[in-house]
């Protein structure tokens, strides 16, 4: 069978035309998560590297890097920077959120304990400005810098919002384009940067990681209270964790009395009992959040698309354009 036809789903497509880049940022990976003195830090970073997930933010640095010619050694060290990033916010997130699976696996924290999975990484963000700064690009620094910081800010709005029902969908935006967005976003932008493409192209790069990142988190909000075991969600985790994702918010919005005391007993008192999870799928479906939220990460997706109209022609532009619309098919 041909690479075309095994590699259907887009980050396949997209894999397959970045094997040879993808196979360097996986070998300079495994190289700069070494440890001399600490055998504990290659194991656990190992334990989520190497977990089967999807490498979407390192590839979005590489196409972005491709597509505009770049033809330097410097963004692999890039796409290696940013799964770095990504790898120590989900080894804190797991100890925030008290996980015990992460990619159908036990997550790190659980393993090991909280420590190392905190210390950990810090490591790996240490590291992660390490190669930043092997680029010898200030602006490359300034934009992984300030997406690192978001990214902590994102979270740190989340803590105080998350099981508040007053957020608004304003906040709920915010938190996400922190959290999540953020890095979609950087990984893109520096793939141009490192390029020395031109300031709209860079831009327009920009704007497709922000659109991008918001959609995929919204769809994996919906994702939550109707996903399958083949998306790898578990029906009803983030109602378990009380967690105000955008469906509920909308839910919340228009409840009735009844309705938003239902709400503030599960979310924010977590007082839950058996058959809460399935009320809570009936209001959602009664207000049609889950539509309204895939409506909303549709439009995202539209505008993404339409940012890469501002690029150049190129195969890689029209595989990012398929993986926009994949982020949103998996709800379809």
């Amino acid at each position: 069978m041909s690479l075309d036809v095994a590699a259907t789903k887009p980050h396949e497509r997209l894999a397959a035309a970045l094997s040879a880049e993808m196979d360097a940022v996986n070998v300079m990976i495994r190289e700069r998560m070494a440890s001399e003195h600490a055998p504990r830090i290659p194991e656990v970073t190992a334990h989520l590297v190497e977990a089967g997930g999807k490498r979407l933010r390192p590839m979005l640095t590489l196409a972005a890097a491709k597509m505009c010619g770049y033809d330097g050694p410097f963004h692999i060290h890039l796409a290696a920077t940013v799964e770095f990033i990504h790898t120590a916010t989900l080894l804190h997130d797991d100890v925030v959120d008290e996980s015990a699976q992460r990619r159908g696996r036990p997550t790190a924290n659980l393993l090991w304990d909280n420590t190392s999975s905190v210390l950990v990484g810090d490591y790996l963000f240490a590291r992660s400005f390490l190669l930043m700064v092997e680029t010898g690009s200030m602006r490359v620094l300034e934009i992984l810098a300030g997406a690192s910081a978001t990214i902590a800010e994102g979270e740190v709005l989340q803590l105080t919002a998350a099981r508040d029902l007053r957020t608004s969908e304003e906040t709920y935006l915010k938190v996400v384009r922190g959290k999540t967005a953020a890095l979609f976003s950087a990984a893109t932008e520096v793939g141009g940067v490192i390029a020395s493409a031109p300031e709209a192209h860079v831009r327009a790069l920009y704007d497709y990681g922000d659109a991008l990142g918001v959609a995929f988190q919204m769809v994996d909000d919906l994702l939550d209270y109707g996903g399958t075991s083949a998306t790898g969600k578990n029906i009803g985790d983030d109602f378990r964790e009380r967690k105000l994702t955008l469906p509920v918010i909308k839910a919340v919005a228009k409840a009735d009395a009844e309705e938003r005391a239902f709400w503030q007993r599960t979310i924010e008192k977590g007082k839950q009992e058996e058959g809460d999870l399935e009320t809570a799928l009936s209001l959602l479906a009664r207000h049609n959040a889950l539509d309204e939220v895939r409506d909303e990460a549709l439009l995202w997706i539209a505008h993404a698309k339409a940012q890469l109209q501002l690029l150049p022609e190129h195969d890689i532009r029209d595989m990012l354009s398929d993986l926009a619309d994949y982020v949103v098919a998996r709800i379809s």
